[in-house]
């Protein structure tokens, strides 16, 4: 019975999503795929950290529109997730959510997924909020260097609090639900890291191309918004946001793990 309420709360959640415009048809049926088994193995608790972020994310990527106006043309993608971002920003932690199914007693799960989708959400977070910051981010590689708002790898003061406040919305539940405080503090450094480790992808090696019309770099690729073929200029060809997000989660389960 409650696979069957998982699956029948993830399909509404996923239908609400793409009715306002926060999933795609793609991004729908990985949502409603991923929540069935989170919802539906996990249970209640596992379910409230999965929409905490689904819903604080989608929030923040809304709100402020008009001081982020211009910044689209950094991004790969827009506020309408596809299956590509769900799976990259929720893969992990449905891997962990199945597993559940077969070692119920094991804390590392619980750790391992509060701590992929502290990562995910922190990074998020800074992204949606680090744009606010009153001066431009500096390279997380050289912190000597300005660089334009939106550009990956740019990191602000502003951005890494919102990260640290990201990663303990989730932390706060996935210690509260166990009784073990001393999550909180381990799942909200873990978060923070896999944001600044998604920097530091976003600096070095994420694919990343230049439109010749607007001599602007950005993530987006084949096409520009201006319509122009974008040109790759660094980083491997392979290594999209999705993948990057999914490396995000990674490191942030990575830190949980050594520092449990």
């Amino acid at each position: 019975m409650q696979f069957a309420y998982g699956l029948i709360l993830a399909i509404l959640v996923a239908y609400l999503a793409y009715r306002v415009h926060s999933l795609n048809k793609s991004g729908a049926v990985a949502a409603a795929l991923v929540g069935t088994i989170i919802f539906g193995v996990g249970g209640w608790q596992w379910a409230i950290l999965l929409l905490l972020f689904f819903i604080t994310s989608s929030g923040l990527s809304r709100a402020f529109k008009k001081r982020k106006q211009g910044l689209n043309e950094k991004f790969s993608k827009g506020h309408e997730r596809d299956a590509g971002q769900v799976f990259g920003n929720g893969g992990l932690a449905t891997l962990f959510g199945a597993l559940h199914a077969f070692y119920c007693e094991s804390i590392l799960l619980w750790v391992g997924f509060a701590a992929s989708l502290a990562a995910v959400n922190a990074d998020t977070w800074a992204t949606e909020l680090g744009v606010l910051n009153p001066t431009p981010p500096r390279m997380i590689t050289d912190l000597r260097k300005r660089v334009e708002k939106g550009t990956s790898g740019g990191i602000s003061l502003w951005g890494t609090f919102a990260s640290l406040l990201g990663a303990s919305i989730i932390a706060l539940p996935a210690a509260l639900f166990t009784g073990n405080w001393l999550l909180f503090p381990l799942i909200t450094f873990a978060g923070l890291a896999g944001s600044l480790f998604d920097s530091l992808l976003g600096a070095t090696v994420q694919a990343m191309y230049y439109c010749p019309t607007d001599q602007k770099e950005t993530e987006k690729h084949p096409l520009h918004t201006c319509g122009t073929e974008t040109v790759h200029i660094r980083g491997w060809n392979w290594l999209n946001n999705d993948w990057v997000n999914f490396a995000c989660s990674a490191f942030g389960v990575v830190i949980a793990f050594l520092t449990i």
